[in-house]
Parts: structure tokens; C-alpha cells; sequence
């Protein structure tokens, strides 16, 4: 049985009316994280994830991986340390003297060796395709994954888990024999994304890019609208078309009207890229044609922020003084709250809840999913009220109403819909079992994508 008495969650406390120094800029996710005993910060930019907050990131993970299988890829481990020579080859480090990229973390060995800790893995991947190359057509298309730690020296780290120095990620790279099956792969891909984004149930918008830095010829991002989105959206009201503000809106010149877009911030949680030969070409990663000869391998890139996606997904569905998780990313599905030492209706209601847990283990969605606060000494109100702030989507008291007087009743809160229920234990299972059989990846993808509304 999952006990909270047992869950390492040291919560942050400020006293009240306590003035803090030197406020960094926050979010309503960090914020909420952080009180709530989810996460605990580390050092500027860095953070210890806590257990409660692990498993939704596991989680996360689990979705990617399924999502991933829908297309053939494979997942792998690559190292965190690129040679500096690979990037100085590919030419995303200066060259000649120039200066590296500024959020690049690098290091040296003891042999004076410069190493990148690596915010993508184009180089190392390529290098490992150039390494066994030219490999035979019959062998492509090859998508290839990992979901690991990634490094980013930012100037001011901001928005807790949205803005870190050190994030985990899933970076997908897709290797093809020619552009157009490149683009094949490019549509695939995405067409993935949305499912996956459909199923974690937070509205999103998917909009053109810009390639930036990272090179190809086509780019797109998806996006949580939300006002702490450090990204502008447009939407032009002529054609439609969606687009990041850093991308030139030249597909919509020909529209009618001065300023025909409409605005959005949003969090950015997943890219997609077409990088054709622009990290094969110069890494000499090359494929066997069927007529026998050598050809430069073409390439894609997709990325989803695995701690972002969580902490974006917060800071769109709480409020400032609750968290809300998507179901299918929260830590657990339910709590159950025990009634309270010393009550007159302990011993009468207690057994109920072994037979409770034991019964909603039995349903669809819900085993390993259910925690029960068992710290008694403190009153119903108090861990219901708490059981509210962390979020659990679904809570069921065991309380005086479950004795034979209270006619075995149990309080059934769905946070999901904002209901409260009074049920026997039948209707409990009946009503649990309902609510998780209503999870987002039961509808359409295309009701979680939304349009790009105006900034007022």
C-alpha cells in the first residue's frame, strides 16, 4: 500500500510575512512544485526532482516511449560528452577564433581536450552513422532516440523546470536515403507528436518555426498557450497560417491588411526539423544506393522537453493555489483519506479502507496508482485540503458517513470535473472506472489542438 506517511515530500515553508531577497523571476509550476514538495532547488537553475514529482516524469517518459514504438524508432543512449571537433566539423563552434555559442556548456579534460556537454546530439549521432557508412538503403529508413540529460548555459534561468541549466529530453534523429522519403519521415513523425500531445490532454497549437541554429529547410514547434510562454505566436486572420513572431511571416505577405495576425504567448514543448544534409554532408555520414554508390544521408531532428512538458502542463491547468495534472501524467490517480485517530468513528470506518484500496486496485486505470494518506493524527479537512493542493484527481474519504449510521457512504471528489459525490462502495468502483475510461487519448487529436486566440 502507498502510504503519504512514508513519501519523502519535504515541503517548502515560508513564514508569514517573511520578505524575500533577490526574488528570481518565477512561475506558477515553480512555485507550486516547490511549496508542494515536488521538487527542491539545487543550485541556480538546477533542481532535485522528488519522488512524487519522478514518477509523473516517468510517466512522461513511458507516453514518449509508446509514441515512439508507433513509428519504428529505436531507443538508444548517447554520450553527454561530444568532442568539441565534431561541432567545430559540423560548424555550429566557431571557428578560426570565432566565439562558441554562449549557452554552450563545454569542459576540458586532463589532456586539454575540449568536450561539449551536449543541448542536442546532431554531431554525435552522425558521426556514429559516418562511423558505419555507407550502410545499405535497405537498411532506412533508421530512427534512432534517447531521452536523457541535457545542458544549457543560461544567462538567467527562469521558470523553474521551463528555463534550467540542466533539462531532460527525448531527441529523436531520423536518417532516409533521399529528401523526399525524408519527408515522408518529417510527416510520420509529426503526425505522432500529435497523438502523443492529444493523449497528455493540455490544449496545444502546432505552428511553423524557424530553423535558427540548428539549420534545414523546415521547422515546427508545439506550443501550451500560455501567458508565461516565452514565445509569441501569430495566426494570420487571412490564410490561417500559424507561425512563431522570430519566423519572417513571408508565407503571408500576400494577405490583405497591415497587421493581419492575431497573438499568443506560448511554452514551446516539442520541435520537429527537416535538416536534410546539412550534419551528414560535412560528417560524411552516407548511404549505399541501390545502384551502388555512395550518397549523403538525409536528416531530421524532433525533440520533447521531458521536464518541461510537465511543468507546462501545471502552470496551464492550476490555479495559484492548486495543482492540476493532466491524468495521465499525475503522480497517482487516487487518494484516499482515512479517518482521523481518536475519532468516534475510527474503528467502525477503518477496515473499509483496506477493502477500498483493494477494490480500486481491481479497476481499469488504477492499479499502482492509488496512495492513501494515512497521517490520522491529523483531521479529514486538513488532508483533504491537502490532498486538493497536490492535485490527486481523484479523492475518496473514508469518513463518518461510511459507518452504519452514515449509511456507508464514501465522499467522492472528482477534481477532473469539480463534482462531489456521496457513494456506496459499488457506485465508487462504478464511478472511478467511468471517469478513467474518459482519458483524452479516447477522442479525437484534433480537439486538443487549439487556435491561436487574440492577445488583448
Amino acid at each position: 500500500m502507498n502510504r503519504i506517511s512514508k513519501l519523502f515530500q519535504p515541503s517548502l515553508v515560508v513564514p508569514k510575512n517573511a520578505t524575500i531577497k533577490h526574488q528570481e523571476a518565477t512561475s506558477k509550476s515553480q512555485r507550486l512544485m516547490l511549496e508542494h514538495g515536488l521538487m527542491r532547488q539545487a543550485g541556480n537553475g538546477t533542481f532535485h526532482l522528488l519522488p512524487l514529482l519522478q514518477r509523473s516524469v516517468q510517466k512522461a517518459i513511458d507516453l514518449i516511449d509508446r509514441h515512439m514504438r508507433t513509428v519504428d524508432a529505436q531507443r538508444l543512449t548517447l554520450p553527454m560528452l561530444t568532442s568539441a571537433e565534431l561541432w567545430r566539423k559540423s560548424g555550429r563552434l566557431g571557428k578560426n577564433g570565432e566565439a562558441p555559442p554562449t549557452e554552450l556548456l563545454q569542459t576540458r579534460d586532463r589532456h586539454g581536450k575540449l568536450q561539449i556537454l551536449g543541448p542536442t546530439h546532431e554531431e554525435s549521432i552522425t558521426a556514429l552513422m559516418a562511423a558505419i557508412a555507407p550502410v545499405s538503403y535497405r537498411q532506412f529508413p533508421l530512427r534512432l532516440y534517447q531521452i536523457s540529460t541535457k545542458f544549457r548555459d543560461e544567462m538567467k534561468p527562469r521558470f523553474g523546470l521551463m528555463r534550467s541549466k540542466e533539462f531532460l529530453m527525448k531527441d529523436l534523429y531520423t536518417f532516409d536515403v533521399d529528401q523526399t522519403k525524408c519527408r515522408q519521415t518529417y510527416e510520420s513523425v509529426n503526425e505522432a507528436y500529435v497523438r502523443l500531445l492529444a493523449e497528455v490532454g493540455v490544449p496545444f497549437v502546432k505552428v511553423a518555426g524557424d530553423c535558427g541554429t540548428m539549420g534545414g529547410s523546415l521547422s515546427h514547434e508545439y506550443h501550451f498557450p500560455s501567458e508565461v510562454g516565452e514565445d509569441e505566436l501569430l495566426q494570420c486572420q487571412q490564410c490561417g497560417a500559424l507561425t512563431n513572431a522570430e519566423l519572417s511571416p513571408s508565407e503571408c505577405e500576400s494577405c490583405a491588411g497591415r497587421d493581419p495576425f492575431e497573438r499568443q504567448r506560448g511554452i514551446e514543448v516539442a520541435h520537429a526539423f527537416v535538416l536534410d544534409d546539412r550534419y551528414t554532408k560535412p560528417l560524411l555520414a552516407t548511404c549505399l544506393q541501390p545502384n551502388g554508390k555512395p550518397s549523403t544521408l538525409q536528416m531530421g531532428c524532433y525533440g520533447i522537453g521531458v521536464t518541461r512538458l510537465v511543468a507546462a502542463s501545471i502552470e496551464v491547468l492550476s490555479n495559484e493555489r492548486e495543482i492540476r495534472w493532466p491524468l495521465g501524467l499525475a503522480p497517482y490517480r487516487v487518494c484516499i483519506v482515512t479517518p482521523k485517530a481518536g475519532s468516534k468513528e475510527e474503528a467502525l470506518v477503518n477496515p473499509w479502507v483496506d477493502r477500498l484500496y483493494g477494490d480500486l486496485e481491481t479497476v481499469t486505470g488504477c492499479r499502482g496508482e492509488i496512495i492513501v494518506d494515512d497521517r490520522n493524527q491529523l483531521t479529514i479537512g486538513k488532508r483533504l485540503l491537502d490532498a486538493r493542493k497536490m492535485g490527486y484527481p481523484v479523492i475518496v474519504v473514508v469518513g463518518a458517513k461510511a459507518s452504519p449510521e452514515g449509511r456507508e457512504l464514501f465522499e467522492l471528489h472528482n477534481l477532473l470535473d469539480g463534482t462531489q459525490l456521496d457513494l456506496s462502495i459499488g457506485d465508487i468502483l462504478t464511478a472511478v472506472g467511468s471517469i478513467f475510461s474518459k482519458t483524452p487519448e479516447t477522442s479525437s487529436p484534433l480537439n486538443h489542438v487549439v487556435k491561436v486566440q487574440v492577445q488583448n
